[in-house]
């Protein structure tokens, strides 16, 4: 078994889980409290339609990785 140790692998990780998130809610499932969308917006300062900002964020996770 293995473990996440590295920061950026794991702001990745998380990153990866808000992404996912928003693309159930386009399907239509629905989530407690401020939705994944949201949240990516707010903490990674994207704008602009759904699909933008899920081109832009799996850029950024991308990015995180590779670091």
């Amino acid at each position: 078994m293995s473990a996440i140790v590295d920061p950026n692998h794991i702001a990745a990780f998380r990153l990866f889980t808000l992404i996912k998130g928003a693309k159930l809610e386009g399907m239509g499932l629905r989530r407690k409290g401020v939705s994944c969308l949201s949240i990516l917006k707010r903490e990674y300062g994207l704008k602009g339609s759904r699909a933008e900002i899920m081109i832009e964020a799996e850029r950024l996770r991308q990015e995180l990785l590779s670091k």
